[in-house]
């Protein structure tokens, strides 16, 4: 099962949107922040969720991640250290647009924010 949406944006602005740090703090979990020293496989990454009404946090809570894949325009993949678990995303042309999914369900809302932030909306889900 996984989690995907169509956006109406060229391939090369989505891929920007979920590599760089400053639009992945816009869509997924938005406020939260992430530190990519080095965009390639084998490199270390912190995300760090911040308190919001979608979660039961106290407190910002910092995650170390490792970049599993790095294929300009095709996937960025990433594990979790604890438990361990792949995060991946991926990018497919489609029509006018590109389709981006996840590896499992439950990112319908951070999706649904890309969406919004790369055809120009305000981010439903804050």
């Amino acid at each position: 099962m996984t989690s995907s949406i169509w956006i109406e944006a060229k391939i090369d602005k989505v891929w920007q949107a979920i590599t760089e740090e400053q639009s992945l703090s816009r869509w997924y979990a938005p406020g939260s922040t992430w530190d990519i020293p080095i965009l390639a496989a084998g490199e270390k990454m912190t995300f760090t969720l911040m308190p919001n009404a979608h979660n039961q946090l106290s407190e910002k809570l910092p995650m170390q991640l490792t970049i599993q894949q790095v294929k300009k325009n095709e996937e960025f993949s990433f594990y979790l250290e604890v438990p361990e678990t792949l995060i991946a995303m991926t990018l497919a042309e489609q029509g006018n647009g590109t389709t981006v999914s996840f590896n499992s369900p439950g990112y319908d809302a951070s999706l649904a924010n890309l969406k919004a932030l790369l055809e120009g909306h305000d981010i439903p889900y804050q």
